[in-house]
Protein backbone atom coordinates (compact mmCIF):
# COMPACT_ATOMS: atom_id res chain seq x y z
CA UNK A 1 0.00 0.00 0.00
CA UNK A 2 1.02 3.54 -1.38
CA UNK A 3 1.23 6.34 1.61
CA UNK A 4 0.15 9.76 0.55
CA UNK A 5 2.76 12.28 -0.60
CA UNK A 6 3.83 14.65 1.47
CA UNK A 7 2.33 18.45 1.27
CA UNK A 8 4.24 20.60 2.37
CA UNK A 9 2.55 25.13 2.75
CA UNK A 10 4.59 26.52 0.27
CA UNK A 11 5.52 30.02 1.46
CA UNK A 12 3.97 32.72 -0.17
CA UNK A 13 6.76 33.93 -0.89
CA UNK A 14 8.04 31.31 -3.58
CA UNK A 15 4.42 31.11 -4.89
CA UNK A 16 4.21 35.05 -5.75
CA UNK A 17 8.05 34.66 -7.55
CA UNK A 18 7.11 31.90 -9.27
CA UNK A 19 4.26 33.52 -10.70
CA UNK A 20 5.81 36.41 -12.02
CA UNK A 21 8.41 34.46 -13.31
CA UNK A 22 5.30 32.58 -15.27
CA UNK A 23 3.83 35.96 -16.26
CA UNK A 24 7.60 36.79 -17.29
CA UNK A 25 7.61 33.80 -20.06
CA UNK A 26 3.99 34.13 -20.89
CA UNK A 27 4.85 38.37 -21.29
CA UNK A 28 7.68 37.43 -23.70
CA UNK A 29 6.79 35.07 -25.94
CA UNK A 30 3.48 36.81 -26.88
CA UNK A 31 5.71 40.04 -27.67
CA UNK A 32 7.65 37.28 -29.51
CA UNK A 33 5.17 35.15 -31.04
CA UNK A 34 3.43 39.13 -32.95
CA UNK A 35 6.64 38.89 -34.30
CA UNK A 36 5.08 35.95 -36.90
CA UNK A 37 1.96 37.43 -37.49
CA UNK A 38 2.13 38.88 -41.35
CA UNK A 39 3.11 42.33 -41.73
CA UNK A 40 4.93 42.48 -38.12
CA UNK A 41 8.67 42.90 -39.27
CA UNK A 42 7.66 45.05 -41.88
CA UNK A 43 6.13 47.20 -39.81
CA UNK A 44 8.96 47.22 -37.09
CA UNK A 45 11.34 48.35 -40.38
CA UNK A 46 8.69 51.21 -40.95
CA UNK A 47 9.43 51.89 -37.18
CA UNK A 48 6.04 51.82 -36.02
CA UNK A 49 4.44 49.04 -33.87
CA UNK A 50 0.89 49.87 -33.36
CA UNK A 51 1.25 53.26 -34.79
CA UNK A 52 3.62 54.14 -31.88
CA UNK A 53 7.07 55.12 -33.83
CA UNK A 54 10.14 53.48 -32.32
CA UNK A 55 11.99 55.38 -30.69
CA UNK A 56 14.01 56.00 -27.35
CA UNK A 57 10.67 56.32 -25.20
CA UNK A 58 9.14 53.27 -27.08
CA UNK A 59 12.17 51.19 -26.13
CA UNK A 60 12.40 53.07 -22.32
CA UNK A 61 9.20 52.18 -21.29
CA UNK A 62 9.40 48.64 -23.08
CA UNK A 63 12.01 47.90 -21.18
CA UNK A 64 9.90 49.43 -17.90
CA UNK A 65 7.32 47.61 -19.01
CA UNK A 66 9.72 43.78 -18.97
CA UNK A 67 11.76 44.69 -16.15
CA UNK A 68 9.08 45.74 -13.14
CA UNK A 69 7.77 41.86 -13.69
CA UNK A 70 10.96 40.85 -13.71
CA UNK A 71 12.33 42.84 -10.46
CA UNK A 72 9.17 41.57 -9.14
CA UNK A 73 10.46 37.92 -8.69
CA UNK A 74 13.08 39.17 -7.27
CA UNK A 75 11.23 41.44 -4.91
CA UNK A 76 8.63 38.63 -4.26
CA UNK A 77 11.37 36.49 -1.74
CA UNK A 78 13.49 38.99 -0.76
CA UNK A 79 11.33 41.90 0.37
CA UNK A 80 9.42 42.24 4.64
CA UNK A 81 6.32 40.44 4.21
CA UNK A 82 4.07 43.96 4.98
CA UNK A 83 6.25 45.83 1.96
CA UNK A 84 5.84 42.63 -0.38
CA UNK A 85 1.85 42.49 0.03
CA UNK A 86 1.41 46.07 -0.71
CA UNK A 87 4.08 45.95 -3.68
CA UNK A 88 2.42 43.18 -5.14
CA UNK A 89 -0.95 44.10 -4.63
CA UNK A 90 -0.54 47.56 -6.66
CA UNK A 91 1.93 46.11 -9.20
CA UNK A 92 -0.16 43.00 -10.44
CA UNK A 93 -3.31 45.66 -10.01
CA UNK A 94 -1.23 47.85 -12.82
CA UNK A 95 -0.33 44.90 -14.65
CA UNK A 96 -4.08 44.08 -15.43
CA UNK A 97 -4.87 46.99 -17.77
CA UNK A 98 -1.15 46.63 -19.28
CA UNK A 99 -1.92 43.37 -20.20
CA UNK A 100 -5.11 44.58 -21.74
CA UNK A 101 -3.91 47.02 -23.43
CA UNK A 102 -2.17 44.50 -26.03
CA UNK A 103 -4.64 43.61 -27.88
CA UNK A 104 -5.87 47.16 -28.72
CA UNK A 105 -5.16 47.61 -32.48
CA UNK A 106 -5.52 43.78 -33.27
CA UNK A 107 -7.81 42.54 -35.64
CA UNK A 108 -10.30 39.42 -34.99
CA UNK A 109 -8.59 37.26 -37.22
CA UNK A 110 -5.92 37.35 -33.98
CA UNK A 111 -8.78 37.15 -31.44
CA UNK A 112 -8.43 33.72 -30.17
CA UNK A 113 -4.49 34.50 -29.79
CA UNK A 114 -5.14 37.59 -27.98
CA UNK A 115 -8.07 36.87 -25.94
CA UNK A 116 -5.94 33.34 -24.77
CA UNK A 117 -2.69 35.33 -23.71
CA UNK A 118 -4.17 38.09 -22.00
CA UNK A 119 -6.40 35.76 -20.18
CA UNK A 120 -3.75 33.89 -19.41
CA UNK A 121 -1.86 36.79 -17.79
CA UNK A 122 -4.89 38.22 -16.10
CA UNK A 123 -5.07 34.42 -14.52
CA UNK A 124 -1.71 34.46 -12.96
CA UNK A 125 -2.19 38.46 -11.75
CA UNK A 126 -5.66 37.29 -10.07
CA UNK A 127 -3.42 34.62 -8.59
CA UNK A 128 -0.40 36.98 -7.31
CA UNK A 129 -3.42 39.28 -6.02
CA UNK A 130 -4.51 36.57 -4.20
CA UNK A 131 -2.11 35.09 -2.78
CA UNK A 132 -0.54 38.51 -1.67
CA UNK A 133 -4.47 39.98 -0.21
CA UNK A 134 -4.91 36.28 2.04
CA UNK A 135 -1.26 36.26 2.99
CA UNK A 136 -1.51 34.15 5.82
CA UNK A 137 -1.19 36.30 9.64
CA UNK A 138 1.25 35.48 12.16
CA UNK A 139 -0.48 33.81 15.18
CA UNK A 140 0.09 35.11 18.67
Amino acid sequence: MRTPLEDLRMPVQAKLAAAWASFMALYIYVDYFHLYKPGAIDEIRTGTVHEFHLGPTFITMGLTLIAVPSLMIMLSVTLPARVNRIVNLVVATLYIPVSAFNATGETLTYAYFYGLSIGLEVLLLAFILRSAWTWPRRTA
